[in-house]
Parts: structure tokens; C-alpha cells; sequence
């Protein structure tokens, strides 16, 4: 396969059916009042490996021949397509071999071995970890399955935007995250035969934007760390680059806070565990709200696998930056019942008391005092202040 067709994005879905799931696309009420858009979700999160690679994995592994089957492939990937190229390898009964670098999540690099794969972990970046597997390839004679610059990889992703415009042909708009340009590239060709009216744009976040920059984006410098590491990828592929030329007008950068407020808002609103990358799609949308006002948007979940720590801490700063997770700071008079007329205050104004901090003996300017740190869960920000001005009306309170 030399380019990219319509047909070839048919053909791959003929050749993974059954094997991967038709993930449904489904409308989102919440999301849709709070963006002011028509948002439709398509719900790759629930791949068996709850990652949308397992599309193009499986189209790719499909077409080996006997005898690349017989010596077995080897991938690079921060995770998802580890996982998608390990399972559809087990299902094949082909030996694969996962170079991931040293950062990748736990939860990918556990689940790329769960599948029966040999992970190797090397580089602090993918650049490495592709030379390494590169390497590996040239001296163990396996075949080399790319994340996205092959053009069977780009059908089998195409699969995503041909299922949800079959589910939704009135999309406006297909909002897709680019990392290294497979998703976009077979999507905007699947776009292009299913439902030409639709228009494709792209979202890179902040940290990883060189081809939104080299598309009139403001300067970014590129590269440092990102929770949607999944599409941290520092350009796109050679091949992929041909593509997107062809079918993509524009790519939308997305700061990495909003990257996690989408995360929290698909939780909170949606229902839905979406990784950072998976969330890069709302999290355009996000930041340039004003664009998609009154128009039909799909946004592919394309993966769910997020450490569950990592997804503890953005709920959680979400809270913070949402007002609805008060930290405050007192000074309070050392002496009996003091606690227990805070926790009192606080609880009689509805607030939850999440943490407390007392220090007597050393954070205080006097022996007769002590510092006192609470965090309240409240419902909004204006609970939150009447909170405060509850506990302010008998202490002095410093919100932090």
C-alpha cells in the first residue's frame, strides 16, 4: 500500500470485524450545556485494550505473510499501541516483542505484558525507544509494526470515523487528537467517503504542537512532559504528513490544563475515564469554545488507560481550580473545644471536611496560639465563600 484510500479504510474494517469491538457513539447532554455545542462521544475507551491502536494493530498484523508471522514483530509505544500489537499478536499466536520508554505509565507497561508480549523498556523518549526497536529489528530479523507512519495502521484507525459517521452522518465536525498522525490521517479519509460535508480538524497539546505551528499556531517550544502522553510525539510521521496535507485544513493546540479539565469534565459529566490523550479532543474544543457554538461535534475517546493516581490528582486539582475544594489557613487560640467549633461552623454550613493539619508547636508566632489548615469540599465557589465568611466572623482565615 502506497497511499490512502477510501477503500482501503473499508477493507481494513471488513478485516478486523469481530476482532475489535464496534465501539457505540453516543450523545453527551452534559457536555453539550456546558460547551454550548452538540457533543457525540465515540467510545474507543472501551477497546479490550481501551485504546482506539488496537484498530490499526489489528488491520497491520492481519496482512503479514507466513513467514513474518513464523519471525514475529516488534513495536515502539508510550503504551497504547504496545498493548493493541501485543494482543492482536497473542490472538494471532505470533511472538511480539514492545520497546516503551523508561517513563511510560505502570498501568500500560502491566498491561502490554499481559498479553503475552516481551516489554522492554529503554529511552526517555519514544525517539529512543524507536531506535532501540529499530535495533532489535535489524538483529533479531522481526518485523517492524510503526505506531502511525504505515499506511495499513492509518486504515485500520480510519475504522473509528467510518463507524461514527454511520452512527451520526450529521456531525458538523470530527474533533481528532494528533500525535503521530495515524488516527487523523485514516479518519480524514474515512471522513472524506462516508460524509464529505464533515469537516476534520486536528488537536495537538501544547507541549507536542509542531505541526499546529507549522500550520499558523502561535510558537510553542516543543517537548517536556504532558499527562497526554499518548500523543507526545515530537512531529508526525513522513507518511502521515502526506495524508494530512491532502485532507486537513487545520490543527487546534490545546494547553495542557485544559487537557485535564476535559479528563475531569468526561468523568464528572460524561461518565467517562478518558487518559489525557483521549481527552485531547474536548480539551480542543475547550479552547476555542466560541468556534463550535450551535454545530454537531464528535469527539473520539480515543483511550481510557490512566493511572489511577494520576486520575486521583486531576479530579482533585480540578476541585481546586473549580472552587469547590477550599484550602484554608488559620491561626486559632490554643485552648480546649477550639477544633471542635470549627468542625461544628463547617458542618452546620454544609461543607465536608476532607483534611486537617494542627500544628501547636512550631508554625505559630506565639505559645498561646496555634496554625490550623483545613480542606472543605463545598458544593460551588459561592458555598465555598459562605464557608469562609463563616469561620472568618470568630477567626482570622487566609484562603491558600
Amino acid at each position: 500500500m502506497t497511499q490512502l484510500s477510501f477503500s482501503d479504510v473499508q477493507a481494513a474494517a471488513d478485516r478486523i470485524r469481530g476482532a475489535v469491538l464496534r465501539t457505540p457513539t453516543v450523545p453527551s447532554s452534559v457536555l453539550s450545556r456546558q460547551t454550548g455545542a452538540e457533543i457525540f462521544l465515540k467510545l474507543d475507551n472501551l477497546q479490550a485494550v481501551g485504546s482506539f491502536k488496537e484498530r490499526g494493530a489489528a488491520n497491520r498484523l492481519a496482512l503479514l505473510s507466513e513467514d513474518q508471522r513464523r519471525r514475529g514483530v516488534v513495536a515502539m509505544s508510550a503504551g497504547n499501541h504496545a498493548q493493541g500489537v501485543a494482543r492482536h499478536a497473542s490472538l494471532l499466536d505470533v511472538a511480539s516483542t514492545i520497546v516503551m520508554p523508561l517513563y511510560t505509565p505502570l498501568a500500560k507497561v502491566s498491561g502490554t505484558a499481559a498479553w503475552g508480549a516481551r516489554v522492554v523498556l529503554h529511552g526517555e523518549t519514544l525517539v529512543e525507544a524507536a531506535a532501540h526497536a529499530s535495533h532489535l529489528a535489524r538483529d533479531e530479523g522481526l518485523v517492524f509494526i510503526s505506531p502511525y507512519d504505515d499506511y495499513a495502521v492509518m486504515a485500520g484507525q480510519g475504522t473509528l470515523a467510518l463507524e461514527m459517521l454511520q452512527d451520526a452522518p450529521f456531525l458538523d465536525v470530527l474533533l481528532v487528537p494528533i500525535g503521530g498522525g495515524g488516527l487523523i490521517s485514516g479518519c480524514a479519509v474515512a471522513a472524506s467517503g462516508v460524509s464529505p460535508r464533515t469537516e476534520v480538524i486536528g488537536v495537538q497539546v501544547a507541549a507536542y504542537s509542531a505541526l499546529a505551528q507549522r500550520m499558523g499556531a502561535p510558537a510553542h517550544e516543543i517537548g517536556g512532559s504532558t499527562i497526554a502522553e499518548g500523543i507526545a510525539v515530537r512531529d508526525i510521521g513522513l507518511e502521515t504528513r502526506k495524508v494530512i496535507a491532502a485532507h486537513v485544513r487545520e490543527v487546534l493546540v490545546a494547553p495542557e490544563r485544559l487537557i485535564e479539565d476535559a479528563i475531569a469534565m468526561l468523568a464528572e459529566g460524561a461518565k467517562v475515564v478518558a487518559e489525557g490523550a483521549g481527552a485531547a479532543a474536548l480539551a480542543g474544543l475547550l479552547a476555542h469554545k466560541e468556534r463550535f457554538v450551535g454545530k454537531r461535534v464528535g469527539l473520539p475517546v480515543c483511550g481510557g488507560n490512566i493511572d489511577v493516581r494520576i486520575m486521583a490528582n486531576v479530579l482533585l486539582r480540578g476541585l481546586l481550580r473549580d472552587g469547590r475544594l477550599l484550602r484554608l489557613r488559620m491561626e486559632i487560640p490554643d485552648r480546649p473545644g477550639v477544633l471542635a467549633d470549627i468542625a461544628t461552623k463547617i458542618g452546620v454550613s454544609g461543607g465536608n471536611i476532607i483534611e486537617v493539619s494542627h500544628q501547636r508547636l512550631f508554625a505559630s508566632p506565639s505559645v498561646q496560639s496555634a496554625e490550623l489548615e483545613v480542606m472543605v469540599e463545598a458544593r460551588d465557589p459561592a458555598h465555598a465563600s459562605e464557608i469562609e465568611a463563616a469561620l472568618a466572623h470568630a477567626y482570622t482565615v487566609h484562603r491558600v
